[in-house]
């Protein structure tokens, strides 16, 4: 099941260890006088951790594409050696220019399942990849639709998106993380000289507890952002082709994935159940039968 995207996952260790440092300078060095002789500066530290959540974020985005690439190992079609190559740049670059955007990367990427995504730090410095598994499993007017699903992605800047919504609950996280760092630091370890290794070690475990939990209010936008992906794929290419696109992907969700895990939460095929757990909150995408609903609603025409 897709849940938890490489975006995520290298935020949360930028997290991790930019939280190590913040504890670090502020403890020994007094910066922002975030400790003080009563305790915690809560103002200093809000805007502490402001400032160190973004910044993780931003390192996060930056480093996506880099990420993409190497982790699903995706081949950057420089010059189309053949006919399917050079009909994917094609498209690619008509949709772009219909959306107004610079035109992405495009790549393959070796993977039996029908997939696709898209990434970037700027909609203008985009990556679109599709599998090799899509290539060979879709018809071109379903390659086609998934094609302008992932083009949405970028026109709608959701990675950007994704990023200063991630960025503001890093800043809740490391806060919170802190709060709870000194509390215990003081009524367990009942340490009053400032922060101790209770504060150190709580705070970098609450960083990575709360770091995952606070990841469901991120995978909520994920999931809200597959939904106008979905309506500018039915733009581009059409209503017809794009349910028919998710249709196709159907079959996909009974076979194990082969996408890398750090991928999932980028790709158009998410594989979830109808029924209802916890892991709902971490899903990336709706149902495939939730988003074809949507469609079925949908009228372009009129959007």
């Amino acid at each position: 099941m897709m849940r938890i995207g490489l975006f995520l996952l290298t935020n949360l260790a930028v997290l991790v260890v930019f939280g190590i440092v913040f504890s670090i300078l502020s403890a020994f060095f007094g910066l922002g006088s975030v400790h003080g002789a009563g305790g915690i500066n809560f103002g200093s530290l809000a805007v502490m951790c402001a400032i160190y959540g973004m910044v993780g974020s931003m390192v996060s985005l930056l480093l996506s594409k880099w990420m993409a690439k190497r982790s699903t190992g995706t081949v950057v079609i420089e010059q189309p050696r053949n006919a399917t190559e050079k009909w994917l740049v094609d498209t690619v670059a008509k949709q772009a220019k219909a959306v107004k955007i610079d035109m992405p990367e495009v790549g393959i990427f070796d993977n039996a399942q029908p997939n696709a995504f898209a990434t970037g730090w700027n909609k203008n410095k985009a990556l679109v990849a599709v599998s090799s598994g899509l290539l060979h499993t879709m018809t071109p007017d379903e390659v086609e639709a998934v094609l302008a699903h992932e083009i949405g992605h970028v026109a709608n800047g959701d990675m950007v998106t994704l990023a200063l919504i991630q960025g503001v609950v890093n800043a809740f996280v490391m806060f919170f993380a802190r709060v709870v760092g000194s509390f215990v630091d003081r009524v367990v370890f009942k340490n009053e000289d400032g922060p101790g290794i209770g504060y150190f070690v709580t705070s970098i475990v609450m960083d990575i507890l709360l770091g995952f939990l606070a990841s469901a209010i991120v995978m909520w936008f994920s999931r809200k952002r597959e939904f106008r992906a979905d309506e500018m794929g039915a733009k581009l290419a059409g209503r017809e082709k794009m349910i028919s696109a998710l249709d196709a992907l159907r079959p996909a969700e009974q076979r194990p994935d082969q996408m890398p895990e750090n991928m999932k939460a980028f790709a158009i095929s998410a594989g979830q159940s109808q029924s209802f757990s916890i892991a709902n909150f971490f899903r990336s995408h709706p149902t495939l039968d939730d988003r074809i609903a949507a469609l079925k609603d949908y009228n372009p025409s009129k959007a």
